[in-house]
């Protein structure tokens, strides 16, 4: 999974090159205050920005910077840094202030646990009181939630009558080689990939043919649907709207959740208690039908993330557009 990375970086000033990051630059586009008002408590407040370096993550970071720069900070753009332990790590060293980070990657890849709670909301707060030890602060979990999925075409979809992965499992007791499955090197073996969802529905993974391949190239494939039955995506990923796939509704909630959730140091969030106020209608905003949208102008379309962003936020009524 994209979320389980490349291996760890020290981060200090002098390391900042090694582990992908840059000195920052200034925030791309001009906004001005919308819902989103000047904040007296940030005024001129010097803040940083981060992101990992996929299409979700760097809209994910404008979409803070824009809603940052609208309440009057003076905000330091360090997008798309180069994997999550990179950008942990940054947040960690005091490189990054703020940032979107997921809770199933903090759960899991952060915080050492192997056992994912199903419930969104459960998660959360899990993931937000164990790393309290750590000074990192999670506030305003969106709905997203950027997950594991199964998917299909159209056409799968309305001869097999698959729904659900309950449905996904009778096709496999009464007809395997319709149920063949596409899948990247790590969802094929990791427990919390193909193999634990089978164990969890009920059926032999080893009863499915199951063709490995890159990410990008499975969604083209399912779509396609010769050389991919069904395939293996993440929830929020533009290219499921962009090829018109469906999503086969994981009904027993084996997949860890994954919900975008605003990150703060400690230092930052006690003195910045703004931070949260503001954030959380734009995290609240934040919907898989939203992001997946975000994604697919980027992915599929060929719009830059900021842009995107910047539109999405005065579409939303959070910000204006100023003049770049």
């Amino acid at each position: 999974m994209r979320r389980t990375l490349i291996a760890l970086c020290a981060v200090s000033t002098l390391a900042l090159t090694s582990c992908g990051l840059q000195s920052g630059s200034a925030v791309p586009l001009a906004v001005e205050p919308g819902s989103i008002t000047a904040q007296p408590g940030l005024e001129g407040a010097e803040l940083t920005v981060g992101s990992k370096d996929f299409t979700e993550q760097i809209i994910l970071g404008y979409i803070l910077e824009f809603a940052l720069e609208a309440a009057g900070a003076n905000v330091r753009d360090l997008t798309n840094i180069s994997g999550s332990n990179s950008t942990r790590q940054a947040m960690i060293s005091g490189q990054v202030d703020v940032t979107y980070e997921y809770t199933g990657t903090g759960w899991i890849n952060y915080l050492g646990n192997e056992t994912p709670i199903p419930d969104a909301t459960e998660q959360y707060d899990a993931v937000r009181d164990a790393d309290k030890a750590n000074g990192i602060v999670w506030v305003n979990p969106a709905p997203m939630d950027n997950t594991y999925a199964l998917a299909m075409n159209q056409q799968t979809a309305q001869e097999t009558g698959v729904k659900t992965l309950s449905d996904y499992a009778a096709l496999v007791q009464r007809d395997s080689a319709a149920a063949a499955v596409c899948v990247e090197t790590e969802f094929n073996s990791r427990q919390d990939g193909f193999p634990g969802m089978a164990a969890a529905y009920g059926f032999d993974a080893n009863a499915v043919n199951r063709q490995i391949l890159q990410t990008g190239i499975i969604y083209q494939a399912t779509a396609d649907g010769s050389q991919c039955k069904f395939g293996e995506v993440f929830t929020t990923d533009g290219r499921i709207k962009g090829l018109d796939l469906v999503v086969v509704e994981d009904d027993k909630l084996f997949f860890p959740r994954y919900n975008a959730t605003v990150n703060l140091r400690q230092e930052i969030a006690d003195r910045y208690p703004e931070i949260a106020e503001i954030t959380a209608p734009v995290s609240a905003a934040l919907t898989i039908d939203a992001i997946t949208e975000l994604n697919k102008q980027v992915d599929v379309d060929g719009r830059e993330p900021a842009e995107v962003a910047r539109d999405w936020m005065v579409q939303q009524g959070f910000v204006t557009a100023g003049a770049d």
